[in-house]
């Protein structure tokens, strides 16, 4: 893994967030997207070389939805780049990791995406976040 590649943040009212977290950085979200397949709106901020994604739910039975109902808003995962997703995956199942995805899929940000279990490293949701056009596209 090269670097954290962003955190993530579970929130309930994306605007309302985006709001908070403009006063706390000093300067606007720099994208907003929406991720159907996931159910979710995300919005980004840079500060310095890091990024974090908010996360809001777009239906009720999406995975943002059904974090906020149990842990409410907060951090929802850490997002590592790599260089090839799929041998990283490859790499992380031989060490005993519980990969939510086996083949990698479409995230946020022009990124190929696959989750660890949370339950495998020590209650942290873990993405493996692969720019698109670095390998695959």
């Amino acid at each position: 893994m090269d670097k954290i590649e962003h955190i993530g943040i579970a929130v309930k009212d994306l605007e309302a967030s985006n709001l908070v977290f403009e006063k706390l950085f000093g300067a606007p979200h720099y994208k907003i997207e929406e991720v159907a397949s996931e159910g979710v709106r995300t919005s980004f901020f840079k500060s310095g070389p890091n990024k974090i994604e908010l996360l809001e739910a777009t239906h009720e039975n999406s995975p943002i939805a059904k974090f906020l109902d149990r842990k409410g808003e907060g951090i929802h995962h850490i997002a590592f780049a790599v260089v090839d997703i799929k041998e990283e995956i490859e790499r992380l199942k031989k060490e005993g990791f519980t990969v939510l995805n086996e083949e990698p899929k479409k995230g946020a940000d022009n990124k190929l995406v696959a989750f660890l279990h949370p339950k495998t490293t020590n209650g942290v949701l873990v993405e493996l976040c692969q720019e698109i056009n670095s390998k695959e596209g």
